[in-house]
């Protein structure tokens, strides 16, 4: 257990509430801005990675990807900097849990706000790709979903400045595949250089995940899965989710297309046709509860 947990008090300006998330590597505070009254998510490395150089570059990295962005749909990046000898990011709070712990409670709790988190999602993937960074890690990890359905797109960590044509086709292959496998496009597998087409696979696998339940590629071992996001043919999400369209099935399966001259050329252009078509045959409906509850966004 990290010091911070240990003995909660202030890191910088900030005064430490709760830890609402603990990884390998970091923890995210709930915290508050006694001085203006201001609640904040405070990322902080623990004790044993304040000095990794690698960690420091996330976080560092993290803010300056992120602390010009301004958008509904993408978390907002106030602060880096350190305290006591404790690097922090202090960022918008929004008391939300991420989209694969809603997956994992069950889609059908959060049925009729499917469409509204298709749409709010793939908006803040094309805002993000429209501000010149490919995000890299697109997943439903990386996405808060509160009982509205509000959406906001986090951890920049991996993300990339969008490269012109020419650097595109003269950029080294990297030997280190970065990104997580179950949403990683076939060119982000192979160490190619990725555009916005590639979070444009990982955002269709992610929808994919949310309307069926289940990502479209599974594997026993790694290289399995990998193997399947190289060479398989994506599967239909109205063969898994009875309720989606063709139309939407068949856009996925197009935003999954192997090689990315075959999807959609941009997020922005993938949000166009989504929001003309029809995504389920019938309006999702909210799962029976007992007297005296309410289903997630219901008044």
């Amino acid at each position: 257990m990290s010091k911070a947990s240990e003995a909660p008090g202030y890191i910088g300006p900030y005064r430490l509430l709760n830890v609402v998330n603990t990884s390998q590597t970091r923890q995210i505070w709930q915290a508050i801005n006694d001085a203006t009254g201001q609640f904040v998510g405070l990322k902080v490395l623990l004790e044993q990675y304040r000095k990794n150089r690698e960690q420091l570059g996330l976080l560092r990295w993290e803010y300056k990807v992120g602390h010009r962005f301004d958008h509904p749909r993408v978390i907002r990046i106030f602060e880096y900097g350190t305290h006591r000898g404790l690097p922090y990011l202090a960022m918008e709070w929004f008391s939300a849990p991420n989209m694969k712990t809603r997956i994992r409670q069950g889609i059908d709790k959060i049925a009729p706000l499917l469409p509204k988190i298709i749409l709010q999602a793939t908006e803040a993937v094309a805002y993000f790709n429209q501000q010149g960074w490919i995000h890299r890690d697109i997943k439903p990890d990386n996405f808060l979903v509160n009982d509205q359905g509000e959406v906001k797109l986090i951890d920049f960590g991996l993300a990339q400045r969008r490269r012109g044509l020419l650097l595109r086709l003269f950029a080294p292959r990297s030997r280190q595949i970065q990104g997580t496998r179950s949403y990683m496009s076939p060119e982000q597998i192979r160490g190619e250089p990725v555009d916005e087409r590639s979070d444009l696979y990982s955002l269709a696998c992610t929808l994919f995940e949310l309307a069926a339940g289940r990502p479209p590629f599974t594997g026993v071992t790694s290289n399995e899965l990998l193997n399947k996001h190289l060479k398989a043919a994506p599967p239909l999400l109205d063969a898994v989710a009875k309720n989606a369209t063709p139309e939407f099935a068949q856009l996925l399966k197009r935003a999954m297309a192997k090689r990315p001259k075959d999807r959609p050329r941009s997020v922005e252009e993938f949000l166009d046709e989504l929001r003309i078509i029809k995504l389920f045959r019938q309006l999702p409906r909210p799962p029976e509860l007992p007297a005296g509850k309410t289903a997630p966004g219901s008044s």
